[in-house]
């Protein structure tokens, strides 16, 4: 048995994600803070024929607790012993005004949930792939596009995304001796519900405002199953899947 912890799981890219690597041979556990989009889910891989393995669950939880994360991972180790991949997805962001009319909260809200959640669930299924026979493991951090270049009024998130990748690195890093490996996917514009307003138009650096294209959610899964089904001696530490008609490169 392999298990997949997927965070942020209900909708978007973690959905998406957690049918991808359950038709992969995953036993996946689909973990959010609403408990009604990730049955939705858990329907979803109930009712695809390309699926065949069993015992997903679904556990509602917010990385931002670390009590609701150890509960989680209580749960996890409990009943299957073990854990072979992590995809730290939760994310959220701050309201998109300039940074000297962010409050604290806002930018507490994010930095908590993107970097500290991130950084709880890491720790906390280190020391799970750590202990179980056979150890090692791998986690998968989501980064962004913004983990290299701001958008306008993005103050928390391009920090948090921008501190992703010192994270992700130094999980490579202390993870080797462990067999613990660790990579980022850096995503430019997937449709879900986070991008729906970039449809309508979305504020430049040049300060125009204009639509930007997105792409299929499936297609980003693709790109984290590639990541996942590596052997244990080969490792993707960075990759950047976008949009091919946004406006990413030569952004500013």
């Amino acid at each position: 048995m392999r298990v997949a912890l997927i965070t942020g799981a209900g909708t978007g890219i973690g959905r998406a994600s957690a049918l991808a690597l359950a038709r992969d041979g995953f036993t996946v556990v689909l973990a959010g803070r609403r408990l009604e989009p990730l049955d939705d889910a858990l329907d979803a891989i109930a009712a695809d024929p390309a699926i065949t393995v069993a015992g997903h669950m679904a556990i509602q939880s917010d990385v931002a607790d670390p009590g609701s994360v150890d509960a989680m991972f209580g749960t996890i180790g409990q009943r299957y012993g073990r854990l072979d991949l992590l995809f730290n997805n939760a994310g959220t962001g701050a309201p998109p005004i300039p940074l000297e009319d962010l409050t604290l909260e806002q930018w507490r809200a994010v930095v908590d949930t993107n970097l500290t959640g991130a950084f709880l669930c890491a720790q906390r299924a280190i020391a799970l792939m750590k202990r179980q026979s056979p150890s090692g493991g791998r986690i998968i951090n989501n980064g962004s596009i913004s983990a290299h270049t701001p958008r306008p009024h993005s103050a928390p998130y391009t920090a948090t995304k921008h501190a992703m990748t010192g994270l992700t690195k130094s999980i490579a890093l202390d993870g080797r001796p462990f067999g613990i490996t660790c990579g980022q996917i850096d995503i430019g514009n997937a449709a879900t519900p986070m991008t729906e307003r970039m449809t309508q138009g979305v504020l430049q650096p040049d300060g125009g405002v204009m639509p930007e294209a997105r792409m299929n959610t499936d297609d980003v899964a693709r790109a984290i199953a590639y990541m996942a089904s590596l052997p244990p001696e080969a490792n993707v530490l960075t990759m950047t899947v976008m949009a091919a008609q946004m406006p990413f490169v030569g952004r500013g």
